[in-house]
């Protein structure tokens, strides 16, 4: 079956956000005499909002609730927004390329305000035809709940959708779901071998995310 719809994670493909995310962590760990390490912030990329908050409350052993960790993150990370636009290369203009040929939408895990303020500022809330936030699905990445609800929304079959993920939970919710997965991990943030295993694709920057690959993969995957 042809592709027919590209639907787009955010924090580490649209946006390299995971390192205002880490930076933010860090801080708030210092901030309370702790440490945040890369192998937390690992566990935290790709998940829910409370999922990831989980993450710092336990491996931070924090006092604070799930609540007041979630709304602290949230502002610090909007401010970094908001002060500078960490655009992936190429990314942006991604979205607009595949709107000439497919259908596309978002699915991300991230805080709704979050998202919401990227769109804003991106003006990508004009390309999107559906915009699925985290916090409106039951179970967070990796369970497939939020790109099978992008796909119920734009009346499209998960075997002709193809999602583009930068971490192993977003590669393992795409996988799930049962669509065909690109692996597009910032430089920063690899990915480890058994998650681009998951993967039909491997790109490194998103200016390799053109309609010719999506073709090229389209093709590869049908028999």
């Amino acid at each position: 079956m042809p592709i027919e719809a590209v639907i787009f994670d955010m924090d580490g493909v649209l946006v390299d956000s995971e390192v205002y995310w880490d930076k933010s962590r860090v801080e708030y760990a210092q901030d309370r005499g702790k440490v945040w390490t890369d192998e937390f912030q690992r566990l935290a990329m790709g998940r829910s909002t409370v999922g990831w908050a989980q993450v710092m409350q336990d491996k931070l052993a924090l006092d604070e609730t799930i609540d007041d960790i979630i709304a602290e993150m949230k502002a610090r990370v909007i401010a970094q927004y908001e002060a500078r636009m960490p655009a992936r290369p190429g990314a942006l203009e991604s979205v607009s390329r595949m709107k000439q040929h497919f259908r596309v939408g978002l699915a991300s895990g991230s805080p709704t305000e979050i998202i919401k303020a990227v769109l804003r500022i991106t003006e990508l809330d004009q390309i999107f035809e559906v915009m699925i936030y985290g916090d409106e699905v039951a179970r967070g990445k990796p369970a497939p709940d939020i790109y099978l609800e992008a796909l119920k929304q734009l009346g499209v079959a998960p075997e002709a959708s193809l999602g583009i993920e930068d971490s192993a939970n977003g590669l393992r919710a795409l996988k799930a779901a049962g669509m065909v997965a690109v692996a597009a991990p910032s430089p920063d943030y690899p990915l480890p071998d058994d998650a681009l295993a998951l993967a039909d694709a491997h790109i490194t920057s998103m200016e390799d995310f053109t309609v010719e690959l999506v073709r090229r993969i389209d093709a590869k995957s049908r028999p």
